[in-house]
């Protein structure tokens, strides 16, 4: 660290910094507080689905075997052919949104595919349309933790040392400003007493 300069001009320094510091504070703990909040919706959002994406998977496991029996192969109508992901800008971060998917055409012979089969492809894509959302939850909420993580680093950076610090230094550079100007009107007047004395042998 840098030797501070017990002048003036250091102590306006200090001064503005100390102003700076505890402007900006409060501005990061509401970023804190809205990337806390928007944490707890994520995840609340995501268990949702989770819940969901279980209940989908309970739902197809009754019907599953059905696909191996006859050896159907649905893999490339539930594939996803696009996925949609927007983006929303939260405590000034950039979080991406699930919008949705595409998925290639189900073009087979009705004459040759068990009449289930069309059911079954709405099934499935209805999971993975859960799961690609699960993924983009989950990407967001790691984004938001980052955030969160460096946003705390510098809310404590404020509070437990930039603003303590400056105020500690503020405090030195007045006691000495004090403590110089105390002994230049100590000096002063010893000055005036002994040009006074003179002045008296004089006459």
């Amino acid at each position: 660290m840098a030797k501070l300069k017990l002048t003036k001009g250091e102590l306006k320094r200090q001064r503005d910094a100390l102003r700076r510091y505890q402007r900006y504070l409060p501005i990061l703990q509401l970023k804190k507080q809205q990337l806390q909040m928007e944490i707890l919706h994520h995840v609340m959002v995501l268990e949702d689905r989770r819940r969901k994406e279980a209940s989908k998977m309970h739902e197809i496991e009754i019907w599953a075997g059905l696909l191996t029996d006859q050896g159907v192969n649905l893999k490339q109508w539930i594939a996803p052919k696009k996925i949609f992901v927007g983006s929303k800008n939260t405590a000034g971060v950039d979080l991406p949104i699930f919008e949705s998917v595409e998925f290639e055409i189900a073009e087979y012979d009705l004459f040759v595919m068990p009449l289930w089969v069309d059911a079954a492809i709405e099934a499935l894509k209805g999971l993975v349309l859960i799961r690609e959302e699960i993924k983009i939850l989950e990407r967001g909420i790691t984004i938001l933790r980052h955030e969160l993580r460096i946003t705390t680093q510098r809310v404590n950076l404020f509070e437990k040392v930039k603003i303590p610090e400056a105020e500690e230094n503020i405090r030195i550079i007045k006691v000495y400003i004090g403590d110089q100007m105390a002994n230049a009107v100590g000096r002063s007047k010893i000055a005036k007493r002994k040009i006074e004395e003179a002045e008296e042998v004089v006459i």
